[in-house]
């Protein structure tokens, strides 16, 4: 018998199917791009992504047939939400969180909120990356789709709901929207009234681990799943990868190495506000019960995503063609010393402390004889100093001894050696990579009973594997080489905030 973790992302989705010992039985992958109706507009096709889940987790069931799927939970991206009917009709496409819409909608939030009233209530301080504002644009300017919505559904919940759960959100995707009330553990009606949006627009509200309903008869035909079987409410994706290395006790950290580049650290109680909100930092529930997680994060894979498509299509081509990974080829042409090159990895906006949006990527350092791979180590560099600058300034009550690594970037071996020598600390990888769907295969699994709670699912599923320490010799060249990554922005913030403003 087997768990099934569901995982989708931003740009992607997996299913992956384990042995109740932790085993990988199986895994499927497709990937998939956002789309820009307008300049700055970024959304998902809904029906193109579930189609694609759909086909992952068919895949992923038939390569495992001879362990059958017991239960199922989903990981899933944070802000974007999905409008459907209660008939399970999609009704729209996802408007992701770096979108631009509803920025216009945050003056009048500050107006009627201070970000210490918010954040005691929230744990979260108003910006534009979380589904609120994107709520407020939809009910005003595409007013039909929004009368036509009988629940905003984040994409944990849609996955399930489709599969033939009840329309629900757990805990950890509900406080990105800005409208949970972070110790009633339900939605605000204070917050609600505030900015005038209706309760029964968005769904009841769940811990991670419940059971939400059951995959129904049609779509279990369809992918070769067994009817019936308990689908469980899953989590925010950095908290199930931080469930599937392992971190779910204070003094641990996931340090996710996707689409986003993000520090997840555990701790039990909610720290003092002010503290949180000088650094821009979160206060959310962790999946495992009692504890709390913040997100430290910015662009990570995604411009490593854009690296690949500029400089290497051909290539990208090719491996596809031959079934090789492009990321080893790319990676293997990477210097063994520090980049010349630069970057101020500003692509979108960015994370905390400062969620700028008015800037714009700089790749500083080129001459005529540098290489496509000293671009690509430089980006790395850049942005994993951009998390070291925030890690340096965590409030003295968050504590991070022992780092855990996941992500599509803890599988390169260079990644990991650069991220442990820039932060000076040592990087565990655990053996099954897969961690969000890991994460989510164990809360399934705790939710369907299988194990009596997720630090069990935990002990009993999650292996460690090699630990990367840092060189003292190349930890100092660092520490050299972010003393001028910091002064970096700085130098060019009036010219890129100019730059940016007329594009």
């Amino acid at each position: 018998m087997s768990l099934l973790g569901i995982d989708v992302g931003t740009s992607g989705c997996k299913a992956v199917t384990f042995s109740e010992e932790g085993r990988q039985l199986a895994v499927a992958y497709e990937e998939y791009d956002y789309q820009h109706p307008y300049p700055e507009w970024a959304e998902l096709d809904t029906h193109q992504v579930w189609q694609k889940v759909k086909d992952t987790i068919k895949k992923a069931v038939q390569e495992s047939a001879g362990d059958p799927v017991r239960a199922l939970s989903v990981s899933s991206l944070g802000e974007a939400v999905v409008p459907v009917s209660f008939n399970r009709q999609i009704l729209g496409p996802s408007i992701l969180n770096f979108d631009i819409r509803g920025a216009e909608y945050l003056n009048e939030i500050n107006e009627k909120m201070s970000p210490e009233y918010l954040y005691r209530i929230n744990g979260n301080t108003p910006g534009n990356h979380y589904s609120l504002t994107k709520l407020l644009w939809l009910k005003q300017h595409q007013p039909e789709l929004y009368a036509e919505t009988d629940r905003f559904l984040h994409w944990g919940g849609f996955v399930s709901f489709m599969l033939g759960a009840d329309p629900v959100v757990d805990y950890t995707l509900a406080n990105r929207t800005l409208l949970f009330d972070l110790d009633r553990k339900d939605w605000s009606d204070e917050l609600l009234g505030l900015v005038n949006f209706e309760r029964d627009k968005l769904p009841p509200t769940v811990a991670s681990g419940t059971i939400i309903g059951n995959v129904a008869s049609p779509i279990a035909d369809e992918l070769g799943l067994a009817a019936g079987i308990p689908i469980i409410s899953g989590g925010h994706d950095q908290s199930c990868n931080s469930v599937g290395c392992g971190v779910t006790e204070p003094g641990h950290a996931m340090y996710g190495m996707g689409t986003f580049l993000c520090m997840v650290p555990v701790f039990n109680q909610r720290p003092e506000p002010a503290l949180m909100i000088a650094q821009g930092l979160c206060t959310e529930h962790h999946v495992v019960p009692g504890a709390f997680v913040s997100f430290i994060y910015n662009q990570g894979g995604s411009l490593v995503k854009w690296f690949r498509d500029t400089f290497a299509a051909a290539e990208r081509q090719q491996c596809a063609a031959n079934g090789t990974d492009i990321y080893n080829l790319l990676t293997a042409e990477m210097p063994t010393g520090l980049s010349r090159v630069l970057a101020l990895p500003h692509f979108t906006t960015t994370g905390p402390p400062e969620f700028i949006e008015d800037s714009c990527g700089v790749l500083a350092g080129l001459h005529l004889d540098t290489p496509r791979g000293e671009i690509l180590k430089g980006l790395i560099e850049s942005m994993t100093f951009y998390l070291r600058e925030c890690y340096e300034a965590l409030p003295a009550t968050i504590v991070i001894s022992d780092f855990r690594a996941a992500g599509g970037g803890s599988k390169s071996d260079a990644w990991m050696q650069i991220s442990a020598d820039i932060l000076g600390q040592p990087l565990q990888r655990p053996i099954v990579n897969e961690a969000g769907a890991l994460g989510a295969a164990i809360i399934a699994g705790a939710g369907s009973g299988i194990f009596p709670s997720i630090q069990a699912g935990v002990d009993q599923m999650v292996r460690p594997g090699r630990t990367f320490y840092p060189s003292p010799a190349m930890q100092s060249r660092y520490d050299e080489r972010y003393q001028r990554y910091r002064r970096l922005w700085p130098l060019m913030a009036d010219y890129l905030r100019d730059l940016a403003a007329s594009a």
